[in-house]
This record gives structure tokens, sequence and C-alpha cells, in this order.
């Protein structure tokens, strides 16, 4: 398989904003939803700046042209709905994406970067995807460092595997996008839109401990049996280091590499 060396990233800088806050069991042990993003970076290679405003709260920063790339993180809110600030940062992705800058986008992320591309985004037809979830890459194998399979019928497939917590997802391919990660309960789980924008449903830096705190606090409305199954589930490893590579590689190079 080829290998991919990235260029060093210290002069690199990234904004996260940063669109839920933790319940404070989870504040205690990881401090903020952007502080699991740096931290996965730093693993993953990362030595340049990241700057986080929390859109939740109606942060901005006075500028975007600094940045190298903006991420959008997951948020417990709809990606749809009418809240004030959900609106208004609709309303800022919108103009990013006009005057072409490049965008990531995870789980709220990645469904509000679709709405606002023109996808249809709603609540997924089968319910809840929580705990550790199976899918096939349809990029190139070498863009995860991962060794490809091959599919019951038709070409090869890379498989990963990445921790998720979802009850709405993107139903359509936004116009124009190129569909990279797929499942049968998620068909848009991951996209790409030319070299500009990178978006993935699942939480390439959520940690065993988070999917299960979140499964815990959501045991009632899961029911026993998808709860029992999702637990069960994070003992298997994950490839959020994977992605997370993704991540910075698409910054640098798109999918032209």
């Amino acid at each position: 398989m080829p290998t991919f060396t990235p260029a060093p990233t210290a002069h690199m800088r990234l904004c996260i904003l940063e669109n839920d806050d933790l319940d404070p069991p989870l504040a205690q042990s990881y401090t903020r939803v952007a502080a699991m993003f740096e931290h996965l970076f730093a693993q993953a290679g990362y030595q340049g700046r990241i700057d986080t405003f929390s859109a939740r709260h109606g942060h901005y920063p006075a500028s975007f042209e600094a940045y190298d790339a903006v991420l959008l993180t997951g948020s417990r809110a709809d990606s749809f709905s009418d809240e004030p600030w959900v609106v208004a940062l609709r309303e800022r992705v919108t103009r990013l994406l006009q005057e072409q800058h490049k965008l990531l986008g995870v789980c709220f992320g990645h469904q509000l970067i679709a709405h606002c591309l023109g996808a249809p985004v709603q609540r997924a037809p089968r319910g809840w995807r929580v705990g550790r979830q199976a899918y096939d890459w349809l990029g190139a194998p070498e863009h995860l460092g991962l060794a490809p399979g091959q599919a019951p019928q038709g070409p090869q497939v890379t498989q990963f595997a990445l921790l998720a917590s979802h009850q709405d997802q993107v139903l359509a391919l936004p116009p124009g996008a190129t569909l990279l990660a797929t499942q049968p309960d998620c068909p848009v789980a991951a996209y790409a839109l030319g070299d500009q924008v990178f978006c993935i449903q699942p939480h390439p830096e959520f940690t065993p401990e988070v999917s299960a705190f979140l499964l815990n606090k959501r045991k009632g409305m899961l029911g026993e049996p998808l709860y029992a199954q999702s637990i069960g589930s994070l003992s298997e490893p994950h490839d959020g280091l994977a992605l997370a590579r993704f991540m910075i590689r698409f910054v640098q190079y798109g999918l032209s590499a």
C-alpha cells in the first residue's frame, strides 16, 4: 500500500466552533468539547494552533481569514432547529461556504453543513445510532492507512469503525458532493465537497468512556436491547486516530494527494 507523509503542521491554524457544553461529569475529565479534538489531533501529530469559539454561546472570531480550516463540533441540538444560535450558525456557515473557506464537520456539524448545502437532514428513519458502528470507506484506502477488505459483492472497500451518538442524519448527499463513507442504517456517513468540505457523522474524538456516559444517560430512551448491544460494542477498538490523520491531511491537501 502506498505510504503518505504529511507536511509539517506547525504553521497551521484551525478554528473550532464548539456547539455544545459537556455535562459536568464529562467536563471534570475532558474539560470541554474542543479539548477532545485538541487531544486527538495532538495524538495524530498536529502541532499547529487551535482557537476555540463557542458558537453555542454566540462567540465567533472577528475574522476567519487567518485559519486554514474551521471545524464544527457535535451538539445535542438539531441542526435544522429554529433555536436562535443554530440559525445564526447556519448563516455563518453559509457565508463561509460561499467564501470558499475550508470546513470540517462532525455529527451535528456534518448535518448542519449538509443542510446549508441543500441536503435534507431529519430524524434518522431507523432511530438512534449509538455505540461502536462499522462503516465502508469509499475513498482511497491509503487515505485512512487501513488495509482494504473485500466487499461481499463488488469492488474492494475499506472497513473502519467509529463511535456514534445521533438520532438525526443526512438523508441524501449534498449536491456536488462525493460520498466517502456509508453503512445501511446511515447511508451518508461521510462526504466531501471538492477539496473544501469534509464531514463525518460519527465521532472520531469520542472515547469509550464518553460513549458509555451518553449511553447510560439515554438508557431509558434507547431501550434495553439497543443499550446492551451498544455498551458491549465499546470493548472493541475504533479508528478515531486514523480519521483524525485524514482530517489533518484533508486540510493540507484535500482529496487530491
